[in-house]
């Protein structure tokens, strides 16, 4: 059990929840409110000393205001590579890039996993995943990524968590990753599993109150800090929903945003029904979320009507965002490989509909899920025209192994 003490809303404190939430390591959040809680709990000179929050590891060891990096080194989990060349290496430890690192691992192929925060990707915060076959009763994302890590381990992947990276290289027959800390990947094959993030509202100030009353994503490590309070989740989608269904544990109310004119059509019917029976829920449609006000942390929020531009006011500490994401693929670019025009890898057969400078090099078509880099796949939410579902990722990440294998008994 780690013991973390701070403020409430403060964003270090935020990240470290998150992080251990979905790394799932047990916490308690033991917040402060005074000077002298401060001094006595914490053993801080007070409330805004920059030292905090603290976290108490299980032997005794204190970390004051840790970097992620810092507890995945407390944890254990902060390694090197142990290989100067591998066959086999996957960036992202969403869904896809987890079923990639289990069957690579388990069918001989020299793995590496590479992550920039921790497991699960955006199906990692999610509080439950209900449609995910063989679990009737549903499943926490962090849960099943866990699972998962676990199983890849077992046939010898090695996993670098806490790890971005920063540029990459493809010469032929190999590609090379550099990470932010120096440290250079290199293996005969890549797999980009690096998912989606949450895009932003766009809203001034937004940025300021991200972990401080703004959230993207389910945000399942807050559920029990916010009981009695207004929580307003933006999003339609079975995120958003789970997220809502969640809160209602704890929260006095909770208000769903969407600027369509109902969820029929973006959310799936079991949670729909659910939803709309919630005693605590209350779908505000052809609405959008146009200012946010507070000092240091979130207070206020305003709400417009679509069709009237007509506004209201409401207060709330709370607001979660899951409205869709935008691919991590900044990387492509720089290296030539093709995107599409929202920045997803494009793949296979749907590179014949992408006219672009660079020529697929050989002579053969590219596999199903092959980029236009040889030898470089996509799986999961970061492709082209890919079902976001959880099952699909799975799927294509174990797709993707199969087809590194053809390519290398063809190289």
């Amino acid at each position: 059990m780690v013991k973390i003490y701070g403020r409430r809303c403060t964003p270090a404190g935020y990240a470290i929840r998150d992080f251990l939430h979905r790394s799932d390591i047990p916490f308690e959040w033991m917040e402060l409110t005074s000077d002298a809680e401060a001094a006595s709990l914490a053993k801080v000179q007070h409330l805004s000393d920059p030292r905090l929050p603290i976290c108490v590891f299980h032997d005794g060891t204190r970390l004051e205001c840790p970097t992620i990096r810092q507890i995945t080194e407390k944890l254990g989990w902060f390694k090197s590579p142990s290989r100067a060349e591998y066959d086999l290496a996957i960036y992202g430890a969403g869904p896809a890039g987890l079923s990639a690192a289990v069957y690579g691992a388990s069918e001989g192929l020299g793995t590496v996993l590479v992550e920039r925060w921790t497991l699960g990707g955006q199906a990692g915060s999610s509080s439950k995943i209900e449609n995910y076959l063989g679990f009737p009763d549903g499943i926490g994302g962090w849960e099943l990524a866990e699972r998962a890590r676990d199983q890849a381990i077992k046939f010898g992947a090695e996993i670098l968590l806490a790890r971005a990276g920063t540029r990459a290289e493809f010469p032929p027959g190999k590609g090379v990753v550099y990470l932010e800390d120096g440290t250079r990947i290199t293996a005969r094959t890549s797999i980009c599993a690096t998912g989606v993030a949450y895009r932003n509202l766009g809203l001034p100030g937004e940025e300021r109150f991200f972990g401080a009353g703004v959230y993207y994503g389910a945000g399942a490590s807050e559920a029990t800090l916010l009981h009695g309070e207004d929580v307003y989740v933006v999003g339609g989608g079975n995120s958003a929903g789970q997220a809502a269904m969640y809160f209602t544990q704890s929260a006095r109310s909770v208000y769903v945003v969407v600027r369509g004119r109902s969820l029929k059509s973006t959310l799936s019917k079991y949670l729909l029904d659910r939803v709309l029976s919630s005693p605590k829920i209350e779908v505000k449609t052809c609405t959008e979320v146009v200012a946010l006000e507070g000092d240091q942390t979130l207070q206020e929020i305003t709400l417009s009507d679509v069709r009237t531009g007509q506004r209201q006011s409401a207060k709330t500490h709370w607001l979660f965002v899951c409205i869709g994401g935008r691919p991590q693929t900044e990387w492509a670019e720089d290296v030539g490989i093709v995107r599409d025009e929202g920045g997803y890898l494009v793949t296979g057969p749907d590179l014949r509909d992408f006219p672009c400078d660079r020529r697929w090099p050989l002579e053969r078509a590219p596999l199903h899920l092959e980029t236009s880099m040889p030898g470089v796949f996509a799986a999961g939410d970061v492709r082209h025209a890919s079902i976001k579902r959880v099952a699909s990722a799975v799927g294509e990440g174990a797709m993707a192994v199969a087809l590194v294998h053809r390519y290398l008994n063809s190289s």
